[in-house]
């Protein structure tokens, strides 16, 4: 018996992880099929890798906020279960590699400790929802949002509206109208505004990148505060509801809103209301409210010898805060890896000499808080120790990459490896851009853009190319996207496809025609006035295949000829497909609510007794060869399937039957009589299925 079943204080994690290592058991016994296997692992950060037999975990850090006791913990994990490396994703997330399955409760289990969570960071679900790492000390903020992102996060941790969705659902808080987080590339994008001294927020619908980036529309130019939880439920019931499940690359919210329309689609939400958890939802900010607590010890005074580069690094890594006496320091992450040596020397800083609190970065980089400026000194001779004092934080120097190659199963060409390359090129050749930020630089390793490629100023997306008999790793380049604030930001055009070891020529040629003609004017406008088709035309020589070297059929980091090799994405869960484990999944979802029921949770237990009606109507289509591909299609096909040709009688149809859920408001009185007639279905159908087999 694992020590993490007597550890655990919060009953509700311990069973999440004994749940965990009882599935591991039973997938090693073949006792349960891999697609199931593989849903449930993700939604608890354990996700596949490029290696074989090792696996990748996610820990989700809501809005990247972490404390030195946190960051010890996870530099703990990384350096018994892993190995020693930690990498900042775009989501502000920690992923740490080569981890085994067998493993991961025990791993889990010490990351709660400190409040560390794996729950939902992949898979099907809501996703960590990040925040402008600025947020609570950005000069031109509103408010700190920093609360409001925490709260969703709890509100919306195992809840039952958003656990088997068909596809990961992102969620983003900008800290002002600058919306450094992104919101026009979200499913749900948070600004905040204030409106005659109330707080609230502009809020973003339906975007997304991927291989076809779709901008988001407007929801609403301003919702209060309370009501950001009863929208966002809302919307992850219809997005639950009727969001595709058989087609993975249809089934983002983004297609969802495409196909019924944004007014269709809000008028959906709306008919949720009378539903949801709550009517309104106040959240508690004291937490964040307080002043900044003073450093534990008094920092040193130091004499910097090298004042020249001092001053550098203040004036491109040293960030204001709102609060006067005060100033944040970025820490550029080459790729988003650090390691572990480094991360405690780290927490022992921040911990003992400024409030005990640093921030990832949507970038891949570290943000310190509550510096005191008197301390700036300090803390540069203490970074250097650490050689964390590089330049161009934030800046076009500091580029985005995903793994690419080095671990993801998608990967078609090194990310990693012609990011280093192009950084080094920027330091050497173009040092000017180290306080740029204007322009980014973003990569990509394939289409599925978790670096962001194709919405940066200047962006690559790792491809392969044919010539002869051979393959090439090359690079798509993409120009022309960009944040413009408020809402609102631009997708790049996909310009023109060149080996990647051409790479490091093109960020050449861009750089220096931008140098030579922009005449002032920004990347963006300059990029307008010259046009696509003239950048394709100084680009073209880059694309000659006729004089390919040796050298160019070996990607950036390798010392092989390139392969091209693609397996399996989990970007996002499966769809499983298996009547039996859909009928035992049914049950499992009416057990669940009988169990919230008993723990007085109305609308959880509504929820999961929906679902089990659904599972359990799915799993009889599926035994008739019936296409379902989302919610709504499953509930009218039953009822045309078996219910109109008298094959089940159910005294009324199945969707009056199902359909409750959104007439009745989660009284207890409800819940009790919603599980019971689920209940009574599933007996139903699983006697038809009985006989249905002994007559096949």
């Amino acid at each position: 018996m694992q020590s993490f079943r007597n550890e655990i204080e919060d009953p509700i994690v311990q069973k999440d992880i004994i749940d965990l290592e009882r599935k591991i058991a039973l997938f090693r016994d073949g006792k349960i099929d891999d697609e199931r296997f593989r849903s449930l692992r993700l939604a608890r950060g354990v996700y596949g890798q490029r290696q074989e037999g090792v696996q990748m975990i996610r820990i989700k850090l809501p809005f990247g906020k972490v404390t030195s006791e946190q960051l010890l913990r996870i530099t703990k994990v990384s350096d018994e279960y892993s190995t020693g490396r930690l990498h900042i994703t775009t989501r502000q997330d920690i992923q740490i590699h080569y981890v085994s399955l067998d493993r991961t409760p025990q791993l889990w289990a010490e990351l709660e400790k400190d409040d560390v969570t794996l729950r939902e960071a992949c898979g099907n679900t809501v996703r960590n929802i990040t925040a402008s790492e600025t947020a609570g000390i950005d000069a031109d903020e509103p408010f700190d949002v920093s609360p409001y992102a925490h709260a969703l996060f709890q509100f919306f941790l195992r809840n039952p509206v958003c656990q088997e969705m068909g596809r990961k659902f992102k969620i983003s808080f900008s800290s002002s109208d600058k919306d450094t987080a992104l919101s026009y590339l979200h499913d749900l994008g948070f600004i905040p505004k204030i409106v005659n001294g109330e707080r609230g927020f502009k809020v973003m619908l339906g975007g997304g990148l991927g291989s076809q980036p779709s901008h988001a529309e407007l929801l609403s130019e301003f919702i209060p505060v309370n009501q950001i939880i009863p929208t966002t439920e809302g919307v992850l019931r219809i997005f639950d509801r009727y969001g595709e499940r058989a087609k993975r690359l249809k089934a983002r919210m983004k297609f969802l809103i495409k196909d019924l329309g944004r007014d269709a689609f809000l008028r959906l939400v709306e008919e949720e209301k009378k539903a949801l958890s709550y009517q309104t939802v106040e959240i508690d900010t004291t937490a964040f409210d307080g002043g900044i607590p003073a450093p534990l010890l008094v920092a040193p005074k130091v004499v910097i010898e090298d004042t020249a580069a001092f001053e550098a690094w203040k004036k491109s890594n040293v960030i204001p805060q709102k609060q006067a006496g005060y100033v944040a320091i970025g820490i550029k992450v080459l790729l988003g890896d650090f390691y572990t040596d480094k991360a405690r020397l780290l927490a022992d800083l921040i911990k003992n000499y400024a409030a005990n609190e640093l921030r990832f970065s949507l970038r891949q980089n570290i943000v310190i808080r509550h510096v005191k400026e008197e301390d700036l000194a300090f803390f540069y001779q203490e970074l250097a120790k650490l050689d964390f004092v590089a330049l161009g934080y934030d800046s076009t120097a500091d580029i985005t990459a995903c793994p690419g190659t080095d671990t993801c199963n998608l990967g078609i060409a090194s990310s990693t490896g012609i990011a280093v390359e192009l950084e080094r090129v920027l330091e050497i050749e173009y040092p000017q851009y180290s306080n740029n930020q204007e322009i980014t630089i973003k990569i990509s390793g394939c289409m599925n853009a978790c670096g962001q490629h194709n919405m940066a100023q200047i962006g690559f997306q790792g491809m392969s190319i044919n010539s002869g008999k051979l393959v090439a790793p090359a690079l798509q380049v993409l120009l022309g996207g960009g944040n413009l604030g408020n809402g609102a930001g631009r997708f790049s055009d996909k310009v023109i496809k060149i080996p990647s070891r051409r790479g490091p020529d093109a960020l050449r040629f861009i750089l220096n025609d931008f140098d030579a003609n922009a005449n002032g004017q920004s990347f963006l406008d300059y990029y307008d006035a010259k046009g696509e088709k003239y950048f394709y035309e100084f680009l073209k020589p880059l694309a000659d295949l006729t004089n390919l070297t040796e050298a160019d059929f070996v990607d950036w980091g390798n010392a092989d000829n390139y392969v091209k090799a693609v397996g399996v994405g989990e970007c996002a869960g499966v769809v499983i497909d298996l009547v039996a484990t859909l009928l035992l999944e049914a049950k499992d979802k009416l057990t669940f609510a009988q169990e919230a029921f008993e723990d007085k949770k109305w609308a959880d237990a509504i929820y999961l007794a929906y679902a089990g009606f659904v599972n359990g109507a799915k799993a009889l289509l599926l035994a008739e060869n019936q296409k379902t591909n989302h919610h709504a299609g499953i509930i009218d096909l039953f009822d045309t399937v078996f219910i109109e040709s008298n094959k089940i009688n159910l005294n009324a149809s199945f969707k009056d039957l199902v359909y409750q859920i959104k007439g009745n408001e989660p009284s207890e009185g409800f819940a009790k009589k919603y599980i019971q007639e689920a209940v009574s279905f599933f007996a139903n159908i699983e006697h038809y299925r009985a006989k249905d087999l002994a007559d096949a």
